[in-house]
Order: structure tokens, then sequence, then C-alpha cells
């Protein structure tokens, strides 16, 4: 593009199917407390060093508007879908896994996941919920890293989505109120 910016097809939500699975149990549902979740990436860092997770961006255009697809689970949590990284796993193969677990058919019908371009990295220097997207400087091993891929969708594809689960469309307005003017979206 003349801008620099990245250039990423969009296409429409319509096209875009939806079948309920069984309920999928997340990290985030298994520890239901922040501590406990903590706890075990703390036991878990002792054992294998930091933790590495990816997710997907996903987005489609819904009503004239660019949203990103996230995963809703009761009133208040919202993510992206993805997850950790078993330890020595590459980054992509990881996120194609972790997307056709959570977002998979269950007929046997394997998904063909586009993952694209690095376009988020995420780091937790210490066992609390703050992230930032670079190590601060008196970090010396960061306890986390995230990275977020886009994922460029088919123009018809279909999502298992896990009964405890809503497949939610957020406005990218919504979520950063700066970062359209940084993106040139192709509409299908």
């Amino acid at each position: 593009s003349q801008t620099g910016w990245p250039r990423w097809g969009v296409t429409q939500f319509s096209n875009k199917y939806i079948q309920q699975t069984k309920p999928l149990t997340l990290e985030c549902t298994i520890n239901l407390s922040v501590a406990a979740r903590f706890q075990r990436m703390r036991e878990e860092f002792d054992k294998i060093g930091m933790r590495r997770t990816v997710e997907g961006v996903l987005i489609i255009l819904e009503h004239r508007l660019p949203r990103v697809l996230l995963l809703q689970l009761g009133t208040t949590f919202f993510k992206l879908p993805g997850g950790e990284l078993n330890p020595g796993e590459d980054e992509v193969e990881g996120l194609k896994r972790l997307m056709t677990e959570i977002l998979g058919r269950q007929n046997g019908v394997l998904q063909d996941w586009v993952i694209d371009n690095c376009i988020g990295n995420w780091w937790r220097p210490n066992f609390e919920p703050p992230q930032y997207p670079y190590i601060p400087a008196h970090t010396t091993m960061p306890k986390e890293h995230k990275k977020l891929f886009l994922v460029q969708l088919q123009e018809k594809a279909l999502f298992a989505v896990p009964k405890n689960y809503k497949l939610v469309a957020a406005p990218l307005f919504e979520l950063y109120d700066n970062l359209l003017s940084r993106f040139n979206f192709i509409y299908y």
C-alpha cells in the first residue's frame, strides 16, 4: 500500500456459518480465580520456563464496519481464540492446533487456517495481570510472551463454537480507538 501499513482482505460475516459443539474447558474456566491462575503459572515457570501463548485475530466485515471475532464466556469475559503452546511447539502450527481445538469442525473436515503476520507481542514481567507491548527494562526473565497473529478467513467458513461460549463480533474502534488509521482494509 502507499501508506506502508498492512493490507488485509476482510469478508462479510454473513458468509460465515456457526454451529454449537460440546462445551470447551479452557484455562480461564479451569482456574476460576486470578490467584489460582497465577499460582499455576508460577509452578509451570519453575518447570518449563516462560509461558508462550498465541492468539488469532479474525477480522470480518459486518454492517460496513471491521470487527474482531471474540469468544465470550459469561457476560464480562472476552478472549481471542488461542492459548498456550506446548514446549518446543512452532507458533504458527500451535495456533492452527489451538484454533482447530476451539473453533474447528467436529465432523472430521479440517479447517484450513491461514495464519498471516504477527501483529502484536505482549510480555508479562511478573505473575500478575499487567502485560506490556515491550519487555520492561527491569525485567530479566519475563513470565509470559503472548503473540497475536492475523488469521485470514476464507470467503465461507464454518465455526464450531463450544456451547459454553458465544462468538461475538466486536467493532474494531471499540477495542482500539486509534488503530483504524494504521491499516488498509480490502472489503470482499
